[in-house]
């Protein structure tokens, strides 16, 4: 099962009135019916509150009040967002029956776009986690082989969105939890730049490092996701005061744009297949005129631990007070990682900072001399649920590293980072690629991924089964 739409096709159709907004909702409700609880897919389903949001939306349609593209549009929310009314569980035990009585800014901006939230998708334990197998309410499952992870924290905003459950989701990337999932359901990710879109109302993981971004089907419909998304917000103390910006993709060309092929680190570790999907995208895009140069970044083996250093000590400064009332209710994989947070000297935090301010000069120098970083997204394909190690070519690596490796640095740099599908795997599961660009730099970045988007001519297939 897929779906067809696009956000421009149904709203051209919501407008012609070839469908009403509550038949759309409808159309992804009963998909949710279909394969919702079979793949794990959500925390909370609110059908009834969806239509009579449709219905609204419909009307308001028919009387002239338009909101913009995403009138009447689905809308998956991670449930790390607040929303009012609606249980919203962190993917813990210890808010297991939290009602808030607030909603998330995104989720305040999305619903006054005219989107229509349809549920909570299910996440990893308190977004700490790459594989949403969670400890207290199961396993996501791979759409494309449900014995296989869908990538994490965000992993059923990702099963949604490719199963045709929704066609827009949210998600949070504090080391690659909306591009892991991306890249493992073959579906677009975007971590924009750090502070562009509010944090307000959702569970904290990482201070500095923690991002919200959209989750589509398409490079386009995230560029209209964005556009409601951003936004100064005086909640946030992170969020930028910048005038917001329309993300248009019309004319979108790879002519003459420089993308840089790293010469180290990013693709030590890849499996073949993966490599190769990856730089046949290049190829792709080379043939459209655009330029690569070889090049070498920062190490980003110290990157990483720059990255991991400043997650482990921010996670355990955000958990310290749940955990001295509630730590029973924790799982005890987070609580390793909390415990190991709370035993790194200040001085490591400290010097974690100097080296990733250093290390994003380097960045920063190197996208002055080109427009983007071309990385694989994730080095392998998505691993098997309940796996902790994986082989690549005759090398044992952990799964969670592994995943994580090419992502988790860009969070530390807080630069924007976009995953879009690139390809297939012999064994028919999707592999995707990244692209990194300059700060604040989201409209040229969705532009090209608009055009390598196009060049490489992915589509999602039918679901298997």
């Amino acid at each position: 099962m897929k779906s067809s739409w696009t956000v421009r096709k149904a709203g051209a159709a919501l407008r012609a009135g070839r469908i009403s907004a509550v038949e759309l909702v409808d159309e992804h409700l009963s998909r949710i019916d279909q394969n919702g609880s079979r793949l794990n897919v959500f925390m909370t389903v609110t059908g009834e509150q969806a239509r009579a949001a449709a219905r609204q939306a419909g009307d308001e349609l028919r009387a002239g009040r338009d909101r913009g593209p995403l009138h009447g549009i689905p809308v998956v929310h991670k449930d790390l967002f607040c929303t009012a009314g609606v249980r919203t569980t962190f993917g813990s035990k210890v808010f297991a029956d939290y009602v808030p009585d607030f909603d998330a800014a995104v989720v305040e901006r999305l619903r006054e776009a005219g989107a229509v939230m349809l549920g909570k998708s299910h996440l990893h334990e308190f977004a700490f986690g790459i594989t949403s197998n969670n400890p207290h309410y199961g396993p996501a499952r791979n759409p494309w082989d449900p014995d296989r992870i869908p990538g994490g924290s965000s992993g059923g905003s990702g099963i949604a969105l490719a199963t045709g459950m929704t066609m827009l989701a949210t998600g949070t990337d504090t080391g690659g939890s909306v591009r892991a999932p991306a890249s493992y359901c073959g579906i677009v990710g975007l971590k924009p730049t750090f502070g562009l879109v509010s944090k307000y109302g959702v569970f904290p993981l990482g201070f500095s490092l923690d991002h919200v971004g959209p989750m589509t089907r398409t490079v386009e419909d995230a560029a209209l996701m964005l556009e409601a998304m951003t936004g100064h917000d005086a909640r946030d103390s992170a969020s930028v005061n910048r005038p917001r910006e329309r993300y248009p993709l019309e004319g979108a060309s790879l002519s003459g744009l420089k993308f840089v092929l790293p010469q180290n680190y990013y693709f030590d570790k890849v499996d073949p297949e993966v490599g190769a999907l990856v730089l046949g995208a290049a190829q792709k895009a080379e043939a459209e005129g655009a330029v690569f140069v070889s090049g070498r970044l920062p190490d980003g083996e110290q990157l990483s631990v720059v990255a991991q250093t400043t997650l482990l000590s921010e996670a355990a400064a955000v958990h310290e007070p749940y955990m001295r009332k509630r730590r029973a209710d924790y799982s005890a994989g987070m609580l390793e990682l909390l415990d190991t947070g709370r035993t790194l000297p200040a001085t490591h935090y400290l010097q974690a900072q100097r080296l990733r301010r250093r290390i994003l000069g380097v960045h920063l120098e190197l996208l002055k001399k080109a427009d983007f970083i071309l990385t694989p997204a994730t080095p392998i394909a998505a691993p098997p649920i309940g796996a902790e190690t994986v082989d690549v070519s005759g090398e044992t690596h952990d799964v969670r590293i592994l995943t994580t490796r090419n992502l988790r640095g860009i969070n530390a740099l807080g630069l924007p980072a976009l995953v879009i599908p690139c390809g297939w795997t012999q064994a028919g599961l999707p592999v995707g690629l990244q692209l990194i660009g300059r700060p604040f730099g989201e409209a040229a970045l969705l532009r090209a991924g608009a055009a390598l988007e196009a060049a490489i001519g992915f589509e999602l297939r039918e679901l298997p089964g």
